[in-house]
């Protein structure tokens, strides 16, 4: 096997990731246009998206990272909005849709229709949710677009095999239609539900964070494999045990957390980077099969379906946000109230992504009989440049949209006063049982470790509160930006004697591995602090 062009496929898009940093267009965008743009460089392979390694390989890992990082309590006070986005609304354009494409296109049938609308139906709101994070969309909105984009893979997927049985010929009914979706649904939570439990069990049992961080990256796809194997949904279990163990970290050993928390963070980097490069290098090999379709005529039906697309979100959305809250005096009550930006937001934010480009090449080529699948390469055309399209028009504009709405982004200052009071009432519980602790005989200490501690406990508490103090005139810094430096600067001083130290052979090289790694905890601390203000304001 020729690893090169695997090699250069990741190298390329991290890099290009990289430098999206430093622009203000969002990452997608900028690794779809270069894969654009070498999908037609003399030399560059042709990658060809594969299903068999996208869908277990690939979705698996993605899902799991998004699922840590949500809000199992968010989600559940949100479940009615998700839930109308990620089944009804996918349900929904999968049949718009396709129905448009059945009657526009000459000579589709609607079995082939309702597969290429079971394809384009899910949104990828990675894109979306980073633009989100990015402006700092209410928190509400933004749970609305994680929790879609958790659940709306499985809804497409199972649609779509559903759509593709009848167009291949195996002479499904609606009610067998019906019964599978609901089997793969109900399977993919109860496998998820099954598991959950004794994987979060063994990963607080294990002791050694290397085994933990190795069950950690099997996770999903053991949580995939055995609903798929069953016949359910893979995508709600990956989904489901997520959910669980992210609502229940804190229950692991911090070192693990940390490790944790590292490695995820790179996995999601390089499949996101790699995944959205990958959907531009198609570009050369779904026009190459465009085959009897011209130019102009694959444009115009591209037009069509795009446009389907976009009009079926806003259909869907707006009576999905308003008619529950004008029947239902329950859910005016139970839920706070919105206004016509907020569906606009929403609606817009239907960016395709990879999971659709990766169901889409993987329709059979034959039907039953062996003729082969109605107009798949033209389903295969119509699914790039829709995803394209919702890319490069949405993602764009979707900021622009935000802020000539003058939708309230987060409020920094309430964030960071909610988060003094928190570490103000653990504080002083801490204190507490400080106390209690020092008490008893057998905790005695010296009145300096003793006193050490009680300064730690106000250095936490305090640091939280300098953020809503002054500014430094000079520097611009807060109090606690200040000390943050400061502090580094330190950590680098010692940092330096201790490799002089080893440099003149007064300690050993495993002696040195160990210095720097306290200090490398004591950095890690300091820049998930300052990260962490950061992404409040």
């Amino acid at each position: 096997m020729d690893v090169l062009p695997l090699l250069m496929l990741v190298a390329g898009s991290a890099v290009v990731a990289g430098a999206a940093r430093r622009t203000p267009v969002p990452a997608p965008l900028l690794l779809v246009a270069a894969g654009l743009i070498c999908s037609y460089v003399p030399g560059v392979p042709d990658y060809t998206l594969d299903p068999h390694i996208v869908l277990p390989l690939v979705l698996p890992p993605l899902l799991h990272t998004a699922a840590l990082d949500s809000s199992y309590l968010d989600l559940r006070a949100n479940l009615r909005p998700v839930a109308l986005l990620s089944v009804g609304y996918v349900l929904f354009a999968t049949v718009a849709v396709g129905a448009v494409a059945h009657l526009l296109i000459p000579g589709l049938p609607l079995t082939a229709a309702l597969v290429l609308g079971a394809v384009v139906a899910p949104p990828d709101a990675v894109a979306a949710t980073a633009i989100a994070r990015r402006i700092g969309l209410p928190s509400r909105l933004t749970t609305v677009l994680q929790g879609e984009s958790l659940f709306n893979d499985a809804t497409a997927i199972t649609g779509y095999r559903v759509a593709l049985a009848a167009a291949v010929g195996e002479g499904v009914s609606w009610t067998e239609g019906v019964r599978e979706f609901v089997f793969a649904a109900v399977g993919g939570v109860v496998v998820g539900l099954i598991l959950m439990v004794p994987l979060h069990w063994l990963r607080t049992r294990l002791r050694d964070p290397l085994l933990q961080n190795t069950l950690s990256l099997l996770i999903p796809f053991v949580a995939y494999a055995t609903a798929e194997q069953a016949g359910a949904s893979g995508v709600l279990a990956v989904v489901v045990v997520g959910l669980y163990l992210g609502h229940h970290s804190w229950q692991v050993d911090f070192a693990t957390r940390l490790q944790e928390a590292a490695v995820w963070r790179m996995i999601a980097f390089i499949l996101e980077s790699a995944v959205f490069a990958l959907i531009g290098l198609q570009l050369r090999v779904v026009v190459a099969g465009l085959g009897e379709y011209g130019a102009g005529q694959a444009a115009w039906y591209a037009a069509i379906v795009f446009l389907a697309v976009v009009a079926a979100r806003f259909i869907w959305v707006f009576p999905a946000t308003f008619l529950p809250r004008m029947l239902f005096p329950g859910i005016r009550e139970r839920e706070p109230g919105t206004d016509w930006t907020a569906p606009v937001i929403v609606g817009w934010a239907g960016m395709r992504g990879v999971v659709s480009l990766a169901i889409a090449f993987s329709i059979p080529q034959t039907v039953h009989g062996g003729a082969p699948f109605p107009a798949r390469n033209l389903i295969l055309f119509l699914t790039f440049t829709t995803v394209i399209g919702t890319l490069v028009v949405h993602g764009l504009t979707l900021p622009s949209l935000i802020r000539l709405l003058g939708v309230p982004g987060r409020d920094p200052r309430a964030e960071t006063l909610a988060e003094a009071q928190a570490q103000n009432s653990a504080s002083l519980a801490a204190e507490r049982r400080l106390e209690e602790l020092l008490a008893d005989e057998r905790n005695a200490l010296p009145p300096p470790l003793a006193d050490r501690l009680h300064t730690v406990l106000e250095q936490r508490r305090n640091a939280v509160w300098e953020r809503l103090g002054a500014v430094n005139e000079v520097t611009g810094e807060s109090a606690d930006d200040t000390y943050r430096r400061l502090a580094r600067e330190m950590i680098e001083a010692e940092r330096k004697v201790f490799v002089d130290l080893r440099d003149a052979r007064r300690i050993d090289d495993e002696m040195l591995r160990s210095l720097l790694r306290r200090l490398d905890l004591e950095e890690a601390a300091l820049y998930r602090e300052g990260a962490t203000e950061g992404e409040g304001g």
